[in-house]
C-alpha cells in the first residue's frame, strides 16, 4: 500500500493562450480544472500503473467542493479532511507559441491544530490497514502552508516509522532538511531546492548533507540532466543522450511515484529505483497534465545512460518546479 500526503493541495488551474504578452488581455478557451498538489500527481501515477494506493489530502471552502469532485471523479482512492480554510488554487499558463508554462501557485491556508490531528490520524488508520504483499510506503509530497506547525513534517515521518513504513519525502526549504532529521528513507529534491535548503552548492556534498542528517537515499532531479541517487556508498547517475521537449511541471512527481511503487515491491536497489524513477520523469514531461506518464516510457528506460558523473560534470541547473 502506498500513502501519500498532501499537506496543502490545490485546485489546479490551466489555460491555453497563443502567447502571453506582459501587460496585454488574453483570450483562452475553457480551461481544465484538476484537484492537485504534488502527493494528488504520485497517487494518479502510482495508481495508473497498477499500485495500491490511497490519497491523503484536506479540503475546505468553494475551491474545496470543486477540488473534492473533480478527485472524486478519478478512480484514485483518496480520503478527505474538512478544513475551514479555502484550498488553494495553482494557476497555470501555457504559452502555445513558446511552449512555455507561467505557473501562479497560492500558498494555502494553514489548518488549525484540530484539522492536523485530524489529517495524522488519518495517517495512521492509513498505515494500520491489513497487510499486503506490498511493504507499506508513506510519501509526503509538496509544500507546507505558511504557518504550518514545525514538527508536522517529522511528526507524519515517525508515524510511517511507527508503522514500520517507507517513508519518501518531496519538499523544499527547512521542511527537508526537518525531514531528514526526521529520518525519512528517501527525499527528492531538485538541485535548486538541495542549495537552497543546505546552503552547500555542490550538489553531491548537499545530497552528503541530507545522509549525515539521516536520510538513506537521495534522489536529485537535475532537469534536462537527468537524475542522481546518492547513498553513503555510492552515486549514480540516469540520463537521456537528448533532452525532451515538453511540460516539466509533473516530472518530479512521477519520479516519486516509480521510487514508491518499486519500494512497496521489495526494491532497494538505488540503480534499480533511479532508473525506473528517471525513466517514469521523463515520460511524464512528454504528457499534458500532472499526474500522468507516457506509455513510452519502457522504451525511455531502456535508452537511459547510467554513470558515475565526476564533479565537473555537475554543473547544470536544475528546470524542474519547485513542490506546491
Amino acid at each position: 500500500m502506498i500513502v501519500t500526503v498532501t499537506p496543502n493541495p490545490a485546485l489546479d488551474l490551466t489555460w491555453h493562450v497563443d502567447r502571453i504578452v506582459q501587460g496585454e488581455t488574453h483570450r483562452a478557451d475553457a480551461g481544465i480544472a484538476r484537484a492537485g498538489g504534488k502527493g494528488l500527481n504520485v497517487a494518479r501515477v502510482a495508481h495508473a500503473q497498477g499500485a495500491s494506493v490511497l490519497a491523503l489530502a484536506t479540503s475546505g471552502g468553494a475551491t474545496g467542493a470543486e477540488f473534492t469532485a473533480e478527485l472524486a471523479s478519478s478512480p484514485v482512492p483518496y480520503e478527505l479532511v474538512p478544513v475551514q480554510g479555502a484550498t488553494r488554487r495553482s494557476v497555470a499558463l501555457v504559452d502555445e507559441h513558446l511552449g512555455d508554462t507561467t505557473i501562479v501557485n497560492e500558498r494555502g491556508i494553514n489548518p488549525t491544530t484540530q484539522e492536523w490531528d485530524a489529517l495524522k490520524a488519518a495517517v495512521v488508520r492509513a498505515l494500520d490497514a491489513p497487510a499486503t504483499k506490498a511493504k507499506p510506503v508513506l510519501v509526503l509530497s509538496g509544500s507546507l502552508p505558511p504557518g504550518a506547525p514545525d514538527d508536522l513534517l517529522p511528526t507524519l515521518i515517525r508515524i510511517g516509522r511507527d508503522a514500520g513504513a517507507i517513508v519518501i519525502a518531496d519538499t523544499s526549504g527547512p521542511a527537508l532538511l526537518a525531514a531528514a532529521d526526521a529520518g525519512a528513507t528517501v527525499l527528492k529534491p531538485n538541485a535548486a531546492e538541495l542549495a537552497e535548503a543546505t546552503g552547500i552548492a555542490d550538489p553531491i556534498a548537499g545530497a552528503c548533507e541530507l545522509l549525515h542528517r539521516g536520510a538513506s537515499l537521495v534522489l536529485l532531479s537535475r532537469g534536462a540532466d537527468g537524475m542522481l541517487a546518492v547513498t553513503a556508498d555510492e552515486v549514480v547517475r540516469a540520463r537521456l543522450a537528448h533532452p525532451l521537449a515538453g511540460n516539466p511541471t509533473g516530472a518530479g512527481d512521477a519520479a516519486v511515484a516509480a521510487c514508491a511503487v518499486l519500494m512497496a515491491q521489495g526494491e532497494k536497489d538505488p540503480t534499480v529505483l533511479l532508473r525506473r524513477a528517471t525513466a517514469w520523469s521523463a515520460a511524464a514531461v512528454l504528457m499534458p497534465l500532472a499526474g500522468e506518464i507516457h506509455p513510452s516510457w519502457p522504451d525511455l528506460e531502456s535508452a537511459l545512460l547510467i554513470d558515475s558523473p565526476s564533479l565537473t560534470a555537475l554543473s547544470l541547473p536544475s528546470t524542474e518546479r519547485t513542490p506546491r
